[in-house]
């Protein structure tokens, strides 16, 4: 069930798309190739509470400029449960610079310390109804089950940490650890758009 925040954000910037996930969906689990080669779904992580999902790549400068804010949120957020799980969703072929050997080439340069899985086929991002990259999902754990929590954005300024006033992302998993709802729970994703053909 939709927030009111949600809704509202919705209608205003028409982020709705067919087939995506809506806050409080049951996401479904995948299974992706990470830069090491491996097969990684989210099933592997038997400990963790909850996931930050994020679809971002190698070329553009939204991903890049967030690049060193993901890997602090994965290194605070990992010891509390939720780790990043970061997935490219463009299609090489539309966009040369986001192959897979490139991804193993930015993720060792920048020294990822959580996966970077390839979205091949392009059978991922649809189901979530990523738009940009970055993008980000936050999931947390009910049972058996994940739920779509948080939806959107990192934080109100890519292009400049130092003045960051709202960091969408982190508040929300700090509510998510406490029990609480995030708010808000879905906010306007801010990036390049998805290379596909």
């Amino acid at each position: 069930m939709k927030t009111l925040v949600t809704l509202m954000l919705t209608m205003m910037f028409g982020m709705s798309i067919a087939g995506g996930y809506q806050i409080g969906d049951k996401a479904t689990d995948f299974k992706l190739k990470n830069i090491d080669g491996k097969m990684v779904s989210l099933a592997d992580y038997s400990n963790a509470k909850g996931f930050i999902v994020i679809f971002t790549c190698n070329h553009c400068p939204y991903a890049i400029a967030y690049e060193d804010r993901i890997i602090e949120l994965d290194k605070k957020y990992k010891k509390l449960g939720y780790p990043v799980i970061a997935i490219n969703p463009n299609d090489p072929a539309v966009q040369p610079q986001d192959s897979y050997d490139k991804m193993k080439e930015r993720a060792e340069a920048k020294r990822f310390p959580f996966p970077y899985l390839f979205d091949e086929g392009q059978k991922v991002y649809p189901q979530y109804g990523a738009t940009r990259t970055p993008h980000v999902y936050v999931l947390n754990k009910a049972g058996n089950e994940l739920i779509v929590e948080y939806i959107g954005t990192i934080d109100d300024n890519y292009s400049d940490e130092s003045k960051v006033k709202e960091t969408y992302l982190a508040n929300a998993l700090d509510a998510i650890i406490v029990g609480n709802k995030p708010d808000p729970d879905f906010t306007k994703a801010i990036g390049c758009s998805i290379k596909s053909k």
